[in-house]
């Protein structure tokens, strides 16, 4: 009867077949076996430093920590949901880009053919850097045994390569275009490079807008995500898709662009009750890797803290102010009390910045109470519908002061407001300086413990305001402090409106 099973080569060890042929199975099977089967890419081999043109790469030695099979097996549950959706945020060095971004890739594209991948960066240097190691993967001959395809014969860019099971890979800069390419899946590592260009509200816009009408419109239908981050700035790609108030829990969330996103973050310390890997609160990331200097060097900058290692781009204790230092005040006390409604004004309705105004009062002993905060995404009719309303609330013996924006138009805006609070102490002015300069004032008061504030339901969004002031992604309750305390403090000339109501 003839054998059932092909013999080995000839001089080739049964058993050493046998383990080839068993690993190459579970590799196919498990995409955690796939990493341990595999040479996964680490330093280059050159002189060049940042290994750009490099083809050779040394194989890491180190073994797949925890954090590292989550992340693996995560993205790869993701790329089987239809619209899938998946967040990753480690600190700097976790290892989250080499295994998302380039042992997962060469996964899925040998896994089942005709399947297309793209790898978006903040640039292109970077993007053709992650794409040169996955290709060293895909010329492994290991991968190609395990998956029995290889690079198609004319396809050989680091950027953009073919299989000959007809998968393709394209790598490219978030904002170096998209256009005329689909993909199944997207995977978005690091859309912003540096602390300068998270700072910079321009950049954070045009890496939104590139993400929106550029990357995710190359999807195919039901096609998946995964964003791979070090969170620089509250208001980065990865905030404004995040709800309101995310404070670094993990798991299924829903969020502001309607889609419910898997979240893991793997903050460098857990401070969190829903920490993946089931740390305790004050236990380290990858303890076996990083020990306690490693981390203490970047501990020492509360703001670095935060946002690279923690994953929430305030540090807990506050930046320029100090909310805890708030007296909290159940009732005010009954003496005089000079009161200034300070406001500052956007106009777009239900999105974008936020129409604030702050009644902020000072007590015959000198300390200060903030008595109320209006707030809302009010279009222009809306808004000075609410803020006529507010005055009439308010009452008479309320100051209202006012932004002027630059030019006629602020003018004119300002001129039609005065008139809408006739019989009101209504006063404006330019904004001078920047919004620290203007908000140091205040917070000096703050953060003495000379503030009091009265409870009610506005407390939180103003407390988590002042804590992330100036990285958040909003300042219009600061600024609208800022205004009423300057007011408070300097006595500016009286207005026309002002003296018609002094002689009543």
């Amino acid at each position: 009867m003839p054998n059932s099973k092909p013999l080995p080569p000839a001089g080739v060890d049964p058993d050493a077949a046998a383990a080839e042929l068993l690993t190459r199975r579970r590799a196919r099977a498990s995409v955690l076996e796939y990493a341990n089967a595999i040479e996964v890419p680490g330093r280059p081999v050159s002189d060049d430093p940042d290994g750009d043109d490099c083809e050779q790469f040394e194989p890491l030695a180190k073994p797949l920590a925890a954090h590292h099979r989550m992340i693996l097996a995560r993205v790869e549950a993701t790329s089987r949901t239809p619209h899938g959706r998946l967040m990753v945020f480690t600190p700097p060095g976790a290892g989250k880009s080499t295994y998302a971004s380039v042992v997962f890739p060469s996964w899925y594209l040998g896994a089942a053919p005709e399947r297309r991948l793209i790898l978006a960066s903040y640039g292109d240097a970077l993007a053709s850097r992650m794409g040169r190691r996955t290709r060293s993967i895909v010329r492994q001959q290991r991968w190609q045994r395990i998956w029995n395809t290889e690079l198609a014969a004319d396809s050989h860019a680091a950027h953009a390569f073919a299989l000959a099971n007809g998968s393709e890979y394209l790598a490219c800069g978030m904002l170096s275009g998209l256009t005329g390419n689909r993909a199944h899946g997207i995977v978005l590592d690091d859309p912003v490079r540096s602390r300068e260009q998270a700072d910079s509200e321009v950049v954070r816009d045009k890496v939104f807008d590139a993400y929106e009408d550029d990357l995710k419109t190359r999807l195919m239908p039901g096609g998946w995500i995964v964003l791979i981050s070090t969170r620089w700035h509250e208001d980065d790609l990865a905030g404004r898709i995040l709800p309101e108030g995310w404070h670094g829990e993990s798991g299924r969330i829903a969020c502001r662009d309607g889609n419910v996103w898997e979240v893991l973050c793997l903050q460098a310390r857990s401070e969190t009750d829903t920490d993946p890997l089931g740390r305790a609160k004050g236990e380290y990331l990858w303890p076996e890797w990083f020990d306690r200097k490693h981390w203490a060097q970047y501990e020492a900058n509360p703001r670095t803290w935060a946002s690279l290692y923690q994953q929430m781009p305030v540090p807990l204790e506050g930046d320029l102010f100090k909310p805890e230092r708030l007296v909290p005040a159940d009732i005010i006390p009954t003496t005089y009390i000079d009161w200034v409604r300070g406001w500052d004004l956007a106009s777009i309705e239900g999105d974008g910045d936020w129409t604030a105004g702050a009644k902020l009062g000072r007590l015959a002993d000198g300390r200060y109470v903030i008595g109320d905060m209006t707030r809302g995404r009010w279009g222009p009719d809306r808004r000075d519908a609410i803020i006529a309303g507010t005055a009439e609330l308010d009452g008479a013996r309320v100051r209202i002061d006012l932004p002027q924006d630059p030019g006629q138009a602020g003018k004119t805006q300002v001129l039609y407001l005065t008139r809408q609070l006739s019989g009101y102490r209504a006063a404006s002015s330019p904004e001078t300086g920047d919004k620290v300069t203007r908000a140091e004032p205040f917070a000096a008061q703050v953060n003495a413990g000379n503030v009091l504030m009265v409870r009610a339901d506005w407390n939180p969004a103003l407390v988590s305001e002042l804590r992330a002031f100036p990285y958040g992604a909003h300042d219009d309750q600061v600024d609208a402090l800022s205004r009423a305390f300057a007011q408070l403090i300097v006595r500016r000339p009286m207005r026309i409106s002002d003296a018609a109501l002094a002689a009543v």
